[in-house]
Parts: structure tokens; C-alpha cells; sequence
């Protein structure tokens, strides 16, 4: 089943809607809330403002309530208060106390209140009950009218319970009432912006968040009963503004702020005077308008969904990671230098995001082209030859006919003869072990198990040299089913899947390689491959062989050079044929020679498929063997049109001589015949036995004796040396076991002794001898004879090929003799040496591999 149907893209546009989607259904969440409020903090927190020398708290804490008795105190200590601050020469005092309640004493506050003449005095907004609606709190009317200016007291808590700024002003209806601090600065109420609302609607305005000084305990605080207790400090309030208000644990507001964390809240009054300190020195913060931040997220959005699809993935958690410090620098630049609060949450989770949704798009199109390539590949003929374990018997049967002409054959299946020739079921032997062969003689049985069925195959091989070769070979042979390794389960992880699918598939594109690398190497012939414009890409082992230039130089050479550096040509040049191959697209069949070898040049022109890529494909092949096959051709017949057939002319001459006078017939003529038949006798006999030589292989080799086949050899030349008088001395007692022919050996050594003993005076010695030279066995054959010329040395040899000097002697041979050894010793991997000095003698050094057991 094809599950890549939806069609998903890495683009701008599906990035962007991604990312716009995501944000919006995190809009429905506190999570942009709760980030920018901790992102606040930690600016805040991390750079707090430093008190301001303009403010001093004068604080009712646990001290003074012991001093000066249980709350309600009296309005004569509030009064006093004031006296004491006016004499120290407090600039404003703001209490953070509301005188709602009308009490006897408040006659001589409100005096003492227009006596300093710069006293603030708190409104709360609350309802008396819970019955009734919202209402504002205003100290009594003696009060309110003494005090400067009155200000509201509310501190504005979010939605996670913290207070981290106020409204500048709130009231009810029409009237705002400045927030304290505020008032303290000399402003007053102001009228509501907003269109007649009613009398009861809590309206607020120009809400501003508080950069704090620090913690609760941060601004410099005297105790309420200290100062009526001490006489006028001067030193402590003069010029300064001092707010008055509760501290004492659980008496007045408490208020969690971002310092707050695992120490205690900072009481209302603390909080207001925070708030002076920061408006004294225009250090409040405002919060910028709900656009800017949804203005901040787009464009976040936008920049990142047009540069991310075309980057690298390393490059794409670059961006992201650029992006979130850009932002962050951006935002604390506006909130510590600009005083400027933009909620940072939702375009700092655009990156968070978008590298995520980014990297999921791409693993998406890789997942959905793998799955192609998947498919494709599954589709794919597999290159792999399939074991023989897995046929069946009969096929088995057939396949060994086919391949060894086995002369008898027997297959059984269970008790069943399936087919039978030359061989029964009481020829069986006993005990076979399945999947094992057992030889005997030139039988070869073997027993198989096919799904629980028991089969018994056995041949009748020939009984030749190679019979012992074939049972090697299926002793080698995999014919015996193994058991079906347990595959793991199949993973049912979608990811995990795939990536065994990729294994799988890389795994058989590896076996493909390695087939094809291997059947190019293999390949009798060499291959190059070029690109288009003639470079050779790829070569196999034998054009490193034949070239003698190693792989990697091969590689991005031009193949014109490499052919122009080994075989320079002028007609046709090299250039004109690999071009014409190239630009015509017609193959081109060219000689080239490399050394002293010849070879056959086939350039062919190839196309790759869906792709405008050209190149060749040159196919070399080593002819030499042909061609010298060709060459022996043309000498067989130059030497049997002349050296042959002029025997036969002259004995056909002499017979008619006789035919036409018999009452005449000289003894001397019937010799001169007897001559002429015995000569083409010995051209043929030679002919022949070069034939043998050459169409001898290891199939036909056994194990023979070195020192008896030189004896046999010695007696077989004993009589044509008598003849002369030339003694034959042979050297060696040792026994020389060899792997080969002992017949055609022998006729080599035979050839040896003939041409020493016909090469050599009367009464000379012909030295023999056999030794053995680490693991080969050794023959020298050393004469007295004329000697052999330098110059004919290297062609010594050479087929049909006769020296001068015993021709012009009168001495001759076919030339066929010692190319016969050579030949000989050469299909024995063996080697052949002469060393010779004219006048005084030669001496030939045949050299053969031993195969004695015992090495």
C-alpha cells in the first residue's frame, strides 16, 4: 500500500501555513502567556534598577506595632509622624493608608496635614461588601480635603498571580484617579477617555510595567516608632519623598513579584515607592500595542519560510538558532534601552517550531522519494545466481548430464527409480551422509532431502584424466538445503521500517555493483569507458595489464593519449577514430599493437538512458594467440608445400626412372628411395607430435619419473649414437617425481639427445645429467659439437626455423625439433635455456616443476 499520498513539499508556502496553523492553535494555550511573562522576568531580574536617593519608606513593621500598640493607632501618631517629617525636611509624604473610618483626632491630622502641605493620601476601589456593587473608598472628607492629592492604590496582578506593574489611572465612571506614585509627582485626576460609562464600571488607564529595584527590603526603610521615638533626621528625609505603609507580616498587601521566587512578597507600600523611583526617572515600561507582537510573528514567519527550504539542514538549525538570539536581542534592546514591553512569545516560538516542521517537510520528500526509489528498486530485476541448493533433484539430474555426459546415472526418490541408466538401487551405497558426495572409483552418489523427501542421485563420470577434476568440483558444490535462518520481526515503526528497506535495497545494489565489477573484471577482454569527450572513467585489470599503467592514472586520461603513447599511428590517426566514434555514433573495429602483443579494438558508441550523456565503450581483445595461430598457419603450409612435398616429388620421380627400365634397378637407388620415404616419414612424425604438444593440457598429466623417462630416452638414442661413436654419459641417481606427460616428455628429451648426437664428431661425448634445484627437477645436455652463432641464438626456437651453418654442412632438419621441446616444457610450466659457443659446443638446461608427495 502506497502511503505517500499526501503531497507535502519543502516551500515557502507550506512552510508558512504550517507555521501560521501551529501558532494559532497555540494562541489557545497559556503557553505564549506564561513565556513572555518568564522572559520578563528574566530581564528584569537579571538587570535591577538601582534605588533612587529621592525615596525612603517609613514602614509599620512588626517593631513599632509592638511599641506603639494593636492597629488602629490613633490619628495624633499620624500626626506626629508628619510633624517629625516636616521638620526633617521631607519634600512629599504618601500614605499607603486609608483613613476611611472618621475618628476624633482627624481635625489635628488634616492640620498638621496642610501644615507640611504636600501629604498624599490613598483611594481603594472595592465594594463595602459583597452584596454591593464596586465603590471608591476616599479617606473622610476632613482628610481628603487636607491631603495634596489623592491616588489610587491598586497594583496590577497577571494572570499567574504576579504583580509586575499598575495602571497610571483608575477610578469609576469619568473620574481617573492617578496611581500614587503618580500623585506624588503632582498630577491629578484626569477624565475618562471613554464615551459616558456608568458610575460603577472600573475604568483604567496607561498601564505601565515597574522595572524593580530588587526584592522586598531593597529601598532604604526606618521604622514607623524609630522615627516618632528619635528627634528630626535631616540627614535621612530631607528633600526626599516618603512613603508610609505596612510591612508587618500579615498586616497590609501582599504582593508576589519576579523577585519574590523563594523569599518573601513585597508589601504595597514597598511596591509604590518602587514605582516613584522608576517614574521619577522615566524608567517605566510600556507595553506595546496586541499588533506589534502578532506584527513580530508574521514577519518572523515570513523571513523564515522564505530562507529555510533552500538551506541545508546543518545550515537550517543555524538559521533558527540565528533567529532566536536576533529576536532576543531585539527584545531586550526595547525593553532595558527603549523602555518598550513587546511580548516576545509567539515570534520566539516561530523558530522552536520552525526548525522542527522544517527538518519533518524534508523528512517527508526523502521518505516519499525513498519510497519510490523503494518501489522502483523492488521492481528492478535482481542480478544474483541462484544456488543450486534450491533446485530440484530432477533439474540437478538433467544439469549434471548437460554439463559432465555422465555414461551412467541412477535417481531414486524414496524407493521410486525416477530415471536409471547403467545403474540400480542395490549400487547405493550405505551410510550416505545428505548433502555429502561420496566417490568410488569413477561412481559419485549423493543424498538429498527436498521437504522431508529422501533422494539419492549417483553418475557414472568418464573415466579419463578428468574425472578427478569433476569430483573436486562437486565436492565444492552447495546441494543441501540449509535450515531458514529466523528473521527478526518485521519492525512495525513506520521509520524503522523504512530504514530496513533501505538496507535491504542498499544491499542489493552493492551485490549489483560487486556482480558487475567482478564480470567486468573477469571478462576475457578489456574494457574502457569513456565520458563524452573521450576521458577515460572506468578500465578493467587487463588494460592496467596489457598498458602497464597503473588504475589511478588511468582515470581522467584522454583515451587518444593512451593509445597515441602505446601505439602511435599516422593512418588513420587515433583522434579521427575515437571522434568519428563519438560524432557519428558508428562503431569503429581498429589493430593496436602493445609491445609484441596484437589486439583487436572495438570502439562502440553508448547513451545513457533519460540523460543527454554520451561516451564509448572500448572492448579490446588480445588476438595474439590468433594471430600467431594465423602465422603457424601460413608456415604449415610453406613447409608442407616445400619441405614435404619435395621428397614426395623426388621419390615420384625416381619410381617412374624405375618404372620405365626395371630390368635396371640400382641397390643405390632403392636406398636413395629409402631415404626420401624415411625423411617425409620423420617431417610428418614430427608435424604430428608438435600437434600433440600443443593441444597438451593438465588434464592429461600423471605422476611419472624424471630420471627413467631421461634413461628411456638415452636407450632410444643409444644405436644412431653407436653409429658415430659418440658416447652418452648419464649423471643422476636421484628419483624425480613430476605431475605431466611422460610420453611427450620423453620425445622432448629424445630431440635433445638427436640433435647432440647428430651435432657432434665422431668420438665425442654427449655429458647427461638429472639433479634436482630446490623444488624443480633438472636436465642438462651438454655436446662437442660445431656450436651455435650468437646471432641465431634468440631465434633458436622458432618453428621451421633451421641454423645456416648446418644447413650449408649438409645437416638437415625440419625445424621443427626443438620448437617441439620448448612447446613441451612450456605446457609442463617449466623452462628451457641454451648456452652454446661455436667451435667448442652447446649445452641445453630444461628446467620442470617436482610434485614429489614428500616435499
Amino acid at each position: 500500500m502506497n502511503r505517500d499520498w499526501l503531497p507535502i513539499k519543502t516551500t515557502p508556502w507550506t512552510l508558512g501555513l504550517i507555521l501560521l496553523a501551529l501558532l494559532l492553535l497555540i494562541q489557545a494555550t497559556e503557553l505564549p502567556q506564561r513565556l513572555d511573562y518568564w522572559l520578563y522576568d528574566q530581564a528584569i531580574t537579571s538587570n535591577p534598577l538601582k534605588a533612587s536617593d529621592e525615596v525612603v519608606l517609613v514602614t509599620i513593621d512588626e517593631l513599632s506595632l509592638n511599641r506603639l500598640g494593636r492597629w488602629p493607632w490613633s490619628r495624633n501618631l499620624h500626626a506626629e509622624l508628619i510633624g517629625k517629617l516636616e521638620r526633617a525636611g521631607a519634600k512629599t509624604i504618601v500614605f499607603d493608608i486609608l483613613f476611611a473610618e472618621p475618628s476624633p483626632d482627624d481635625q489635628q491630622l488634616a492640620e498638621q496635614m496642610r501644615s507640611h502641605g504636600n501629604v498624599i493620601l490613598p483611594v481603594y476601589l472595592s465594594p463595602p461588601t459583597s452584596q454591593y456593587l464596586l465603590s471608591e473608598q476616599l479617606p473622610v472628607g476632613k482628610l481628603a480635603v487636607a491631603a495634596a492629592s489623592l491616588g489610587h492604590a491598586h497594583v496590577e496582578l497577571d494572570s499567574d498571580g504576579v504583580a509586575r506593574g499598575l495602571y497610571l489611572f483608575n477610578g469609576l465612571g469619568q473620574q481617573l484617579w492617578p496611581s500614587l506614585a503618580l500623585a506624588a509627582t503632582g498630577a491629578g485626576p484626569k477624565v475618562s477617555e471613554s464615551e459616558d460609562p456608568p458610575s460603577y464600571v472600573n475604568v483604567r488607564d496607561q498601564y505601565r510595567a515597574v522595572p524593580l529595584i530588587g526584592g522586598a527590603g531593597s529601598l532604604q526603610a526606618y521604622s514607623f516608632a524609630e522615627v516618632l521615638t528619635q528627634p528630626p533626621a535631616p540627614e535621612r528625609f530631607s528633600g526626599k519623598t516618603v512613603f508610609v505603609g505596612a510591612t508587618a507580616a500579615g498586616f497590609g498587601d501582599i504582593l508576589p513579584t519576579p523577585f519574590s521566587g523563594l523569599s518573601r512578597p513585597m508589601s504595597g507600600v514597598e511596591f509604590h515607592a518602587n514605582v516613584f523611583s522608576a517614574q521619577a526617572r522615566d524608567l517605566l515600561i510600556r507595553p506595546a500595542p496586541k499588533w506589534a507582537s502578532a506584527l513580530l510573528a508574521v514577519t518572523t514567519i515570513l523571513l523564515l519560510a522564505l530562507s529555510l527550504p533552500p538551506m541545508r539542514p546543518a545550515r537550517t538549525l543555524m538559521a533558527c538558532a540565528t533567529a532566536l538570539v536576533a529576536l532576543a536581542g531585539v527584545y531586550l534592546f526595547m525593553l532595558l534601552a527603549m523602555r518598550w514591553w513587546v511580548p516576545l512569545a509567539n515570534a520566539l516560538l516561530v523558530p522552536l517550531l520552525a526548525f522542527p516542521v522544517s527538518s519533518g517537510l524534508r523528512l517527508a520528500m526523502t521518505n516519499r522519494f525513498l519510497n519510490r526509489q523503494l518501489d522502483d528498486l523492488a521492481r528492478s530485476p535482481q542480478v544474483a545466481l541462484p544456488a543450486p541448493s534450491g533446485r530440484n533433484p530432477t533439474q540437478l539430474l538433467e544439469h549434471f548430464q548437460a554439463l559432465f555426459r555422465p555414461t551412467g546415472w541412477l535417481l531414486t526418490e524414496e524407493n521410486e527409480i525416477l530415471s536409471a541408466r547403467h545403474l540400480s538401487q542395490e549400487d547405493i551405497p550405505d551410510d550416505l551422509t545428505p548433502g555429502h558426495w561420496f566417490h568410488d572409483s569413477n561412481r559419485s552418489w549423493i543424498q538429498l532431502l527436498r521437504g522431508g523427501t529422501r533422494y539419492h542421485l549417483g553418475m557414472v563420470l568418464p573415466n579419463d584424466l578428468g574425472r578427478e577434476a569433476i569430483q573436486r568440483y562437486l565436492r565444492r558444490l552447495q546441494l543441501e538445503q540449509t535450515a531458514p535462518t529466523d528473521h527478526a520481526a518485521r519492525p512495525s515503526e513506520n521509520i524503522s521500517a523504512r530504514i530496513e528497506r533501505v538496507r535491504v535495497a542498499t544491499d542489493r545494489l552493492n551485490h549489483m555493483q560487486q556482480f558487475i565489477r567482478r564480470s567486468f573484471e573477469r571478462m576475457p577482454d578489456g574494457i574502457i569507458v569513456t565520458d563524452e569527450l573521450g576521458v577515460i572513467r572506468f578500465a578493467n585489470g587487463h588494460i592496467e595489464e596489457w598498458f602497464g599503467e597503473p588504475m589511478p592514472s588511468l582515470g581522467g586520461l584522454p583515451l587518444v593519449r593512451l593509445l597515441e603513447g602505446h601505439d602511435p599511428r599516422e593512418t588513420p590517426p587515433w583522434y579521427e577514430t575515437v571522434s568519428d566514434t563519438l560524432t557519428l555514433q558508428q562503431s569503429r573495429t581498429v589493430d593496436l599493437r602493445i609491445r609484441t602483443k596484437d589486439f583487436l579494438i572495438h570502439f562502440a558508441p553508448f547513451s545513457l538512458p533519460d540523460s543527454d550523456q554520451q561516451g564509448i565503450i572500448a572492448n579490446i581483445s588480445d588476438i595474439s594467440e590468433l594471430r600467431e595461430q594465423q602465422r603457424q598457419h601460413r608456415e604449415a603450409i610453406d613447409f608442407i608445400s616445400h619441405d614435404v612435398r619435395s621428397p614426395l616429388v623426388s621419390q615420384l620421380a625416381l619410381i617412374e626412372q624405375l618404372k620405365r627400365d626395371p630390368s635396371h634397378i640400382e641397390q643405390s637407388q632403392l636406398e636413395q628411395l629409402g631415404r626420401l620415404a624415411r625423411r617425409s616419414y620423420h617431417l610428418a612424425e614430427e608435424f604430428v607430435q608438435l600437434a600433440r604438444a600443443e593441444q597438451l593440457t593438465e588434464t592429461r598429466f600423471y605422476e611419472c619419473e624424471f630420471l627413467a623417462i631421461v634413461e628411456n630416452a638415452r636407450d632410444s638414442v643409444s644405436e644412431q649414437a653407436v653409429e658415430k661413436q659418440i658416447q652418452l654419459q648419464l649423471q643422476g641417481t636421484e628419483d624425480l617425481w613430476l605431475k605431466g606427460n611422460a610420453e611427450l616428455l620423453e620425445r622432448a628429451v629424445i630431440n635433445l639427445l638427436t640433435n647432440a648426437v647428430q651435432y657432434s664428431p665422431e668420438g665425442s661425448t654427449v655429458s647427461i645429467q638429472v639433479f634436482r634445484a630446490g623444488h624443480q627437477a633438472c636436465l642438462s645436455i651438454a655436446d662437442e659439437g660445431t656450436g651455435i652463432d650468437s646471432e641465431e641464438l634468440p631465434h633458436l626456437f622458432d618453428r621451421y626455423r633451421r641454423q645456416k651453418s648446418t644447413e650449408l654442412a649438409g645437416v638437415h632438419g625440419t625445424g621443427l625439433g626443438l620448437s617441439f621441446v620448448k612447446t613441451v616444457v612450456e605446457k609442463h610450466r617449466g623452462e628451457i635455456s641454451v648456452s652454446s659457443t661455436p667451435g667448442e659446443g652447446s649445452s641445453f638446461t630444461l628446467k620442470l616443476p617436482i610434485a614429489d608427495p614428500m616435499a
